[in-house]
């Protein structure tokens, strides 16, 4: 691979390709095989209904990525044609595929949301035994407290059964996730809210209707800062989503309030994806120690485009905050090629920094790896616990 570059970005990235990577927000692969049109919504991140047939979802940055650097995965040349790779990833079946491309991911650690589709994808110790390394459950902080009105809490029992499930459910968690940007957006009140207070939310939320959706903030906030007082570090869904998301909204210096809070401050805080606020993303790691960063997701999907959003991600942020994240979700062939696009754009970026005597070739290599897993083994401190 590191014959396709020059100088040192050949060099980094063939160290870099023998770093086993933590992938701190992911999602399990696939289970099933997909029809083909199921895949081809797969490569859609934005668009919430089935593509229409005319529709080619190949005809992108994400597609012509995987069309270059997961077809060879499968035994294909460089870009083989959409109908060839289909062709090869059906004929290979499900299990083949998830085994092939997990294990290229070249991952030892999976760090993974079960709060998504759990009935198709595969659970963090199936994503362990098809990829090897350790896989570690990230708790959903939305899920957990649909499960507890599900289970039939009411307003005056809610707060303590939150509480309840939460310690349970953390035993064997290395952090917890919200989806806030999605729910509710970010300019609300994060403040933390009395239990009289989440009483009476509660009592509307059950008033509504639709129990198995969390929408209120108020109730949302109830959940993060449980989670900060079981000193679990927080995942935050930053930026780029389906357009259930108002983009608008998800602007991480929204939270600003938030990571002020003195209680919030006490663990560590988890910027996911951040694209377009990658630069926002970095002004706020800055600013505050407990936050950290990733570009996940967009790094896929931007595809060729990938080295300038990771040298965005690196102009502001101190080199001890950002992480690496795939947020791989369903079919595997994503999984790798989030971390092979990773690799590629990191070598590419610290390479030309070296090349320009911008840095020193060991500075690059130290904060390449850092950002490889060093800073995930210091930010997560159940994952220190952990064998690699």
């Amino acid at each position: 691979m590191a014959d396709r570059w020059a100088g040192a970005a050949a060099e980094l990235l063939e160290e870099l390709d023998r770093i086993r990577l933590v992938d701190h927000h992911v999602h399990g692969a696939l289970r099933e095989a997909p029809t083909r049109t199921a895949y081809g919504d797969a490569l859609n991140e934005v668009d919430t209904d089935p593509l229409p047939p005319q529709a080619n979802p190949f005809d992108s940055q994400l597609g012509f990525a995987i069309r270059a650097w997961c077809a060879p995965v499968l035994g294909l040349d460089r870009h083989a044609s959409a109908d060839d790779y289909w062709a090869a990833r059906a004929q290979l079946g499900e299990d083949e595929v998830n085994r092939r491309f997990l294990t290229a991911a070249g991952v030892s650690h999976w760090l993974v949301d079960t709060g998504f589709r759990t009935d198709d994808l595969l659970s963090p110790a199936a994503m362990a035994d098809a990829g090897g390394g350790d896989a570690l459950e990230v708790v959903r902080l939305e899920t957990l407290a649909e499960q507890v009105v599900a289970d039939g809490a009411t307003p005056k029992t809610y707060a303590v059964r939150f509480r309840e499930l939460l310690e349970r459910r953390s035993i064997g968690a290395v952090a917890a996730k919200s989806v806030l940007a999605y729910r509710a957006g970010f300019d609300v009140d994060l403040g933390r809210p009395g239990d009289r207070e989440v009483e009476h939310h509660v009592d509307a939320w059950l008033r509504r209707g639709d129990p198995s959706r969390l929408t209120d903030p108020r109730l949302i906030a109830f959940g993060l800062h449980e989670a900060a007082a079981s000193r679990l570090p927080i995942q935050l869904h930053v930026g780029l989503g389906d357009r259930d998301l108002d983009l608008r909204r998800s602007d991480p210096l929204l939270l600003t309030e938030l990571l002020r809070d003195p209680s919030i401050a006490r663990v560590p805080v988890m910027l996911l994806h951040c694209y377009p606020f990658e630069r926002e993303a970095g002004y706020l790691a800055q600013g505050f120690r407990n936050v950290f960063l990733d570009v996940g997701l967009a790094v896929n999907h931007l595809g060729a485009r990938s080295p300038a959003l990771v040298a965005r991600s690196l102009e502001l942020a101190p080199f001890d905050k950002v992480l690496y994240s795939s947020d791989a979700c369903g079919p595997s062939d994503l999984h790798f090629l989030g971390a092979r696009l990773w690799r590629n754009a990191m070598a590419t970026v610290l390479g030309r920094f070296v090349d320009d005597d911008e840095w020193s070739f060991d500075d690059a290599r130290r904060m390449m790896r850092m950002s490889a897993r060093e800073n995930a083994f210091r930010a997560y401190e159940r994952l220190a616990e952990r064998p690699s």
